[in-house]
């Protein structure tokens, strides 16, 4: 097979109507933030329990057609000795990896953020193949102020996004290109629109420049929405204005857009994709999702950090997954919650 044919061949697998990615690639600052609450240590025992338990939650598969892990993660196995990433493709889910090493500020250019983990990506990509991966993500977010993003902010950021889209592409992974546009403030819909459909403008300019192949990869973007020191909107406002950034900005080409759930609740997650599914049902691309605490959040509260309580949180991460199943067909109604 050729590279373009191993790139077709993830896409085949990860895009596919019904099912999404599960983002699981939590650094260890932040699995230490999600452990807090609950009352676990992040060791390195806990998050290899944790993990395992959501990647072989029995039917998961049905939903889900990819996790995003952490570097730990592809090199751990379940309790009877299965490597991780062997694990989830046993249902059909396609392991992936998170490469970018976190953000920073950017330089001379106040407010605006710059992710790193360019230098040797090649490389540590050709292990992360080694070891099961077959797609990547990496991302870049920008805080809405009054002066930020600048357009030298978002001019940089989608030029990283594209030259790791390009080494990811080159060496036969799917990028899933990731510019989150955060919730943080006070700012309005009509504010994170404008700003989303500039970013959006930014980062395809950039992977043309880059020659990235647009049917090879995936775009995680955030849902257009009021910060959260505003009151938020309703589900059709949100489907609205995303939907209208979204055409006026991405490509046909693009085959899915997986968003991302950037802070909203489970519950608002869901309710929001079921009205951008019926909303945009002649869309050209698939809307589905890359959820991370959106998918995970009732799992890791069911478990608690206790062992026999696996089975209790893997019935909540697939009632979740169901769920937003249901609203990739925007089939979804908010009285399932209680069923």
């Amino acid at each position: 097979m050729t590279r373009q044919d191993d790139l077709q061949a993830t896409i085949d697998d990860l895009v596919q109507e019904g099912r999404g990615v599960l983002a699981m690639d939590e650094s260890h600052p932040t699995m230490a933030k999600r452990f807090e609450p609950i009352g676990v240590e992040s060791t390195e025992a806990h998050r290899r329990f944790y993990r395992a338990l959501l990647l072989t939650t029995p039917g998961l598969g049905k939903y889900i057609s990819g996790a995003i892990l952490f570097e730990e993660t592809l090199t751990q196995q379940t309790d009877d000795g299965q490597a991780l990433p062997s694990a989830a493709w046993a249902q059909q889910i396609v392991p992936g990896i998170k490469v970018d090493k976190g953000k920073i500020p950017l330089a001379l250019s106040p407010g605006d953020l710059i992710t790193q983990g360019l230098d040797g990506l090649g490389d540590r990509l050709k292990t992360y193949r080694e070891q099961g991966a077959r797609f990547a993500k990496w991302r870049e977010v920008y805080g809405i102020e009054e002066q930020a993003p600048t357009p030298h902010g978002i001019e940089a950021n989608a030029e990283m996004l594209a030259r790791y889209a390009a080494v990811c592409q080159s060496e036969g992974l799917v990028p899933i290109v990731e510019p989150e546009v955060l919730m943080d403030g006070g700012h309005s819909i009509e504010r994170c629109a404008e700003v989303t459909e500039g970013v959006l403008h930014a980062v395809f300019h950039a992977l043309h420049r880059h020659h990235v192949v647009l049917e090879h990869i995936l775009l995680k973007p955030n849902m257009v929405l009021p910060g959260k020191e505003r009151t938020q909107a309703n589900p059709e406002q949100v489907a609205a204005a995303t939907l209208q950034a979204l055409r006026r900005t991405v490509p046909a080409a693009v085959p899915s857009i997986n968003f991302l759930s950037g802070g909203q609740s489970p519950e608002e997650a869901t309710a929001n994709l079921n009205a951008l599914n019926q909303r945009g049902e002649d869309a050209p691309w698939l809307l589905t999702i890359s959820y991370g605490r959106a998918l995970q959040q009732p799992a890791l509260h069911a478990w608690g950090g206790k062992n026999e309580n696996a089975h209790a949180a893997q019935q909540a991460l697939l009632k979740r997954a169901r769920l937003n199943s249901l609203a990739m067909r925007g089939q979804y109604r908010p009285e399932m919650e209680n069923d």
